[in-house]
Parts: structure tokens; C-alpha cells; sequence
């Protein structure tokens, strides 16, 4: 039986305030957390981004529910910085950590200053950044000069149960790379029949057999044009495609192309509905499609009301469909 799980959105919300979501998340049903890693929101409209790392440890304190966090080690995030931050978690919390590692987007990892390189570079220094990771996660002492560089680097804490290292990605090319490497896939959702094909990337490159995690982008209202309205406020500059969420690098910017969404193609990329049935029927739609784990991000920033209403009507209606 799938896992039904709540997204902790650091774009839209202050880490204090979502550590407070992410109890009353577990309260409502949700099985699993799952965060982001951004130095900058999406758009100003969002205005917030927390540190994820120090807001998993006291997130994970506060709830007895598993996370999930998705980063991009390589510039902004030394792989040997994420790999001591991972091991410290799953230590403090046995088999209740996973990370998701990605390629970055420039609004994130350009703050360094240095040059942001083109995707093929990226993916190749994301997997040098895995592989330090894995090194470091056996315990021995890591040296590795590349396109990251790491000296004499060894962790002393370490976990008894390692944390699983999924792979990141959005396109096909990317999910098909990424099942030779991951332990799994995250993702996030598109219309059932690109999501099925990026599926079937995955499985094809070597991912047969591994969990997979879908970040489902909703917004739900108890009222239709708040639920429009409230995607339109707080997500129109998250739907463009790979290569434009990758690579431009100021909030200004995606708030500029933002004006140019209409309420159309948001909807493509966005579930918006009032309606729990609708909802209900789409994460049986992605869990058809083999998804171990359905994340679903309520965009709009009524959070209460999307935990309570999901938690009273659609959460027991996958418990109830679980195996005795």
C-alpha cells in the first residue's frame, strides 16, 4: 500500500510554522514529511526560505513520521557537508531519513558566484557528488579530485541503518539516468500520460523494482476561486518546463514570467479542485502507476483546512484499502 504524505513547503512558510504543520500533518493521518533544500523562494508572493537541514532535525523531533529532503550537493551544498547532515539525521532517527539528490536549479546554487554549468555538466557532478557520499557513508577516508574536490574527508558518526539515496528528476532523459545510479525515484507529477512515460524511463535505465515518490502539486479550497486563486498567488511561477526552472536565477525573474500564466496552464501542472473526489481518484491514478510514495503539496497557503479535510475524507479511504 502506498504512502500518502504531506509536502513541508520552505518557499511559502517560516520553519517554525511548518514545523507546527508537519504535527498537525501526522495528527490528521499523513504518513511521511517531505521538504525542500532553497535558499530562495520562487517568487516574492512566497517570500520565505528556511534552512532545511536545521529544520529537519527539530521537524523530526517534534513528529515519529519519516522524511525526505531534496538537494543538490556539488556547489551551493559540499556532497560532503549533505552526506555528515544525512548520517547525523539517520542516526538520530533510524529508518526515518531518505534524501532525494538532484541536478539544482541556478536560483538555488548560483549564489555562490561560481559559473553554472549546462545540465550535462550538472548531472556529471551530481553523480561524482553520489559517489563521494556513498565513500563517506562506509566510513573510510575519502579523497577525490573532479569536478568536486574532497580531502581527507571521513565521517565518524554514522548510522546503523544508512539513508536511502534517491535520484531526482523531471524529465525522461534525466528519470532513465537516474534508475543506473538511485536507490529510487522522486518526481513530480504531469499529466498522467508524461508521468507514465518518465515511469517507464526510470524502469528502463535500471530502476526496476525500486521505490518511487511522486510530488502531487494540488490546491484545494472548501471554495472554488479561492482554490484557483490561491494557485494562481503562490505557484504560476513553478510550471515552466526543466531548462527555464534550471537555469534562470533571480526570484524577479520568475515572477516576470509568472504574469504571462494563464489560469489554463496552470491547471495543466496543478490539480485544482474543491472537490475530494477528484483528488482521491488522481492519487489512485499515480499509485497505478507503481508510486510507493504520493507527496501532495497543497500550493495555496490555507494548509489547516487542506490537512483537516484530506485527513477526515480522503486519508482513510487508502488506510482502509490496506491489506488486513
Amino acid at each position: 500500500m502506498s504512502i500518502i504524505g504531506y509536502q513541508a513547503s520552505h518557499e511559502q512558510f517560516k520553519p517554525s510554522e511548518l514545523v507546527r504543520l508537519a504535527v498537525m500533518a501526522e495528527k490528521a493521518g499523513f504518513q511521511a514529511i517531505n521538504s525542500s533544500d532553497h535558499f530562495h523562494p520562487w517568487s516574492e508572493r512566497q517570500g520565505q526560505s528556511g534552512y532545511s537541514f536545521a529544520w529537519l532535525g527539530a521537524a523530526m523531533q517534534a513528529t515519529s513520521l519519516p522524511f525526505g529532503v531534496v538537494c543538490s550537493p556539488g556547489q551551493r551544498n559540499h556532497p560532503a557537508i549533505v552526506a555528515q547532515a544525512a548520517a547525523t539525521l539517520a542516526e538520530m532517527f533510524p529508518g526515518r531519513f531518505h534524501v532525494s539528490l538532484g541536478s539544482g536549479e541556478a536560483l538555488n546554487e548560483r549564489i555562490t558566484g561560481e559559473i553554472w554549468p549546462i545540465k550535462s555538466e550538472r548531472n556529471a557532478r551530481l553523480l561524482e557528488s553520489v559517489n563521494v557520499m556513498r565513500d563517506l557513508f562506509t566510513g573510510k577516508e575519502v579523497t577525490h579530485h573532479g569536478r568536486v574536490t574532497v580531502e581527507c574527508a571521513k565521517l565518524y558518526t554514522l548510522p546503523d541503518e544508512l539513508p536511502l539515496v534517491y535520484g531526482a528528476a523531471v524529465t525522461e532523459e534525466t528519470a532513465e539516468w537516474v534508475g543506473s545510479w538511485a536507490d529510487g525515484l522522486t518526481t513530480i507529477h504531469k499529466p498522467l500520460n508524461e508521468l507514465e512515460q518518465t515511469v517507464k524511463a526510470f524502469r528502463r535505465g535500471g530502476g526496476e523494482g525500486k521505490p518511487m515518490i511522486v510530488k502531487v502539486q494540488l490546491s484545494y479550497a472548501r471554495d472554488e476561486q479561492a482554490a484557483i486563486d490561491g494557485a494562481y498567488d503562490q505557484w504560476r511561477t513553478n510550471i515552466f518546463q526543466g531548462t527555464v526552472l534550471g537555469d534562470l536565477y533571480k526570484v524577479e525573474q520568475f515572477d516576470a514570467l509568472g504574469e504571462f500564466v494563464t489560469i489554463d496552464k496552470l491547471r495543466e501542472m496543478v490539480n485544482i479542485s474543491t472537490d475530494l473526489t477528484v483528488h482521491t481518484d488522481l492519487i489512485k491514478s499515480y499509485i497505478s502507476l507503481g508510486f510507493d510514495t504520493v507527496i501532495l503539496h497543497n500550493v495555496n497557503r490555507d494548509q489547516e483546512t487542506f490537512i483537516a479535510d484530506f485527513g477526515e475524507k480522503v486519508l482513510p479511504q487508502f488506510a482502509l484499502s490496506a491489506p488486513a
